[in-house]
């Protein structure tokens, strides 16, 4: 784990960033030697799902979808 002087990392937060997220280690933020802040690579996201399968299981089939509809219903459509 790399450490950097909070002084340093004000100057350079959005390269200490980048460099996070690129290499994938943390860093440890000090302040007179004391650590202050952690800054940890973000974990991957578990929850979000793939585009194609995104709206699965959110649908729901009402009345009967495979029998003809009579001939009557015909002019209701639309």
């Amino acid at each position: 784990m790399k450490t950097i002087a909070i002084s340093k990392f004000k100057a350079t937060c959005l390269a200490v960033l980048e460099d996070v997220n690129k290499t994938k280690t943390s860093v440890l933020v000090t302040r007179f030697g004391k650590s202050v802040a952690q800054i940890n690579p973000p974990a991957p996201l578990q929850s979000e799902k793939p585009f194609l399968g995104r709206l699965a299981g959110t649908g729901r089939i009402v009345g009967d979808i495979v029998s003809p509809l009579p001939l009557e219903d015909w002019g209701k459509l639309g």
